[in-house]
């Protein structure tokens, strides 16, 4: 053998670009597919498993359409509460500020006969103002977020109660039925609106410096504040931003149904927040995002619908939202643990 001959050492070897290293026994990209989109699959499962119990009502358009056509109220309202949870705040008050303005069109257009539309103005801006009002007692005074909130949104439903005479109000209006029901390709248009509001929220959050500011906001504040970003301000808009959707939301609904309980109101909180938390399983692990929402959203009426056609019914919307806001919560402080380690 030659002195030039080399002699092989073991040397650490390094995955290859077109190979990422294995996690746990499994490719990372694997990993990455199951954290992102695990509850799109549960959601297909279900899907399938009721669709298999009960073919005839599951399997048909009707169902399909139950599902997908009468959570636009849902989506706007989940919108409101994720808007200011991405600056790090929280909102309780949500469903009382869509339940005043809910209140006040048919107070206004169908007892008192003001137009429609001026009715629909100054409900939508009775959920700004309220949303002001958050604002300033937690942006300016610095008052804690859920203490503030509990104790407006209380006060809310008080008003609401109070304007309505704590009698269900209702009105009457083909225009503003239309403008939430109009079928549009076997859909309401109001189903693309809330697909629409979902689209436009995850590209500001994502991509626009205003959105990308929230985010940092929602992350550390202190350091935010050190970049330079306008924290205050931040904050402000966001309660502003999220009374104005609950206000929207309060607006669909009348259009939706004519009408409105204003001693509901309560009932619509817990089920934006179970979305909103367990949207955060979904597309950004650990994060709050308005596709991760709106899925889990679906998601959650498919699990009710199903199960109610199964015999399970009243107690089960309850039951089902409220599981659902124990294990989004749990799962999402998971995902977070587990990404701050990775």
């Amino acid at each position: 053998m030659s002195d030039t001959s080399t002699t092989a050492t073991a040397q650490p070897t390094t995955p290859s670009p077109q190979q990422p290293p294995a996690k746990n026994g499994a490719p990372v990209w694997l990993h990455q597919l199951a954290s992102r989109y695990a509850l799109i699959a549960v959601w297909a499962l279900m899907a399938l498993y009721f669709y298999v119990q009960v073919p005839d009502t599951f399997g048909t358009h009707g169902t399909f359409s139950s599902i997908f056509g009468s959570q636009q109220v849902l989506v706007f309202l989940a919108m409101s509460a994720l808007i200011t949870l991405a600056v790090g705040e929280f909102d309780l008050s949500v469903a009382s500020v869509m339940g005043l303005t809910a209140t006040t069109i048919p107070v206004l257009a169908g007892v008192h006969g003001m137009n429609i539309w001026l009715a629909c103005l100054i409900g939508v801006g009775a959920a700004i103002l309220a949303g002001a009002v958050n604002a300033f007692f937690v942006v300016v005074m610095d008052v804690s977020s859920f203490v503030v909130t509990l104790g407006t949104g209380t006060l809310l439903a008080g008003i609401a109660q109070a304007i309505s005479g704590t009698n269900i109000v209702s009105v009457n209006s083909p225009a503003l039925a239309s403008f939430a029901t109009q079928d549009v390709l076997g859909m309401p248009i109001s189903f693309y609106y809330g697909i629409a509001l979902a689209l436009f929220l995850a590209y500001v959050l994502a991509w626009t410096p205003i959105g990308r500011s929230m985010v940092f906001v929602g992350s550390n504040r202190e350091v935010a504040r050190l970049a330079g970003i306008r924290v205050q301000r931040i904050r402000f808009g966001a309660y502003i931003a999220g009374g104005l959707l609950a206000g929207l939301a309060g607006l669909l609904l009348v259009a939706t149904v004519g009408g409105f309980d204003s001693a509901s109101s309560a009932s619509y909180l817990l089920p934006a927040l179970a979305a909103v938390f367990l949207g955060t399983a979904v597309v950004q692990p650990g994060a709050f995002n308005p596709i991760g929402t709106i899925v889990a959203i679906y998601f959650l009426t498919t699990g009710i619908f199903g199960l109610q056609l199964l015999g399970y019914q009243g107690w089960i919307q309850n039951a089902f939202y409220g599981a659902g806001l124990v294990a989004a919560v749990t799962l999402a402080k998971v995902v977070r643990d587990r990404s701050k380690k990775g």
